[in-house]
């Protein structure tokens, strides 16, 4: 006799051995509260780029919203709960945006790219959540004296480094425009209709719900370099370095480094329609 889906729970292939653990379900169905973990270092840096080469980036139902800027983030997490203790990196690039539906509307930073060490998180938040997450190698945040830097690359092709120099405490807090929260567009390709989508919407990561606590906040002198790469260099990802590699950086407009403690695990995140 075949098995049978428990309602109300969680699944991710295979199927075959119940249900799944993960960020949202951990043993016995219990959730996390993400109150003290995971412990995060990221470091960012923003330029002003060219508008319509950004909004050639955005999928249907976007349109740029406010100034064309490129946010590019670095984040180090470690003692993360459903992990058991353990961590891993992240690299993502964000523009501003605004999603217009037939039922929402929602604005917020674009997530075009989220590279990630670890196929765990991947192999979740792309099924779970929609977030457009890849495979890279990314090494822990390196900070000397009031510098910090990172790098990313892919069996042994370095793709990017980023630099954050002359860190001091923020004066102020980091005042940025009103958002609903972190917009994404999840799309999975149908099985052997190839070309045709089996899923594909705009989704939201509500900005409210998250236990993070920062504390410390830097600010400091951004910069960044893209490294351009063949076929040959990143077989299956070199035409999305390659088109952050083009945009036009007309200014880098500010850098930072924060710590913090605390997250939430993402299970209000939502279809936008």
């Amino acid at each position: 006799m075949s098995y049978t889906f428990q309602p109300d729970q969680m699944y991710r292939m295979p199927t075959h051995f119940g249900p799944a653990t993960g960020p949202r379900r951990g043993p016995d169905g219990r959730k996390f509260l993400c109150e003290d973990n995971p412990k995060s270092t990221t470091i960012k840096v923003s330029f002003l780029s060219n508008a319509k080469q950004i909004e050639a980036l955005l999928p249907p139902g976007f349109t740029l919203h406010g100034d064309p800027v490129v946010t590019v983030s670095a984040t180090y997490m470690k003692e993360i709960e459903w992990l058991a203790g353990r961590g891993y990196n992240v690299l993502g690039v964000t523009i501003p945006a605004r999603f217009s539906g037939q039922n929402d509307h929602a604005v917020g930073p674009f997530l075009t790219v989220l590279w990630e060490n670890l196929a765990d998180p991947i192999i979740t938040g792309r099924e779970e959540l929609g977030f457009s997450k890849i495979y890279c190698e990314l090494p822990e945040i390196r900070i000397s004296g009031n510098s910090a830097s990172s790098s990313a690359s892919w069996l042994g092709f370095n793709f990017l480094d980023i630099n954050v120099d002359d860190l001091k405490p923020r004066r102020e807090p980091a005042a940025g425009p009103k958002v609903d929260g972190q917009l994404h567009y999840k799309y999975i390709p149908r099985t052997g209709e190839w070309g045709t989508a089996d899923v594909e919407y705009a989704v939201l990561t509500p900005a409210e719900g998250s236990n993070a606590k920062v504390h410390e906040d830097l600010a400091g002198e951004g910069s960044l370099n893209w490294n351009p790469a063949r076929w040959e260099d990143l077989p299956t990802f070199y035409q999305v370095v390659n088109a952050l590699a083009d945009l036009e950086v007309k200014e880098f407009i500010g850098g930072g480094l924060t710590r913090s403690i605390g997250a939430k695990d993402l299970s209000d995140q939502r279809i936008l329609s």
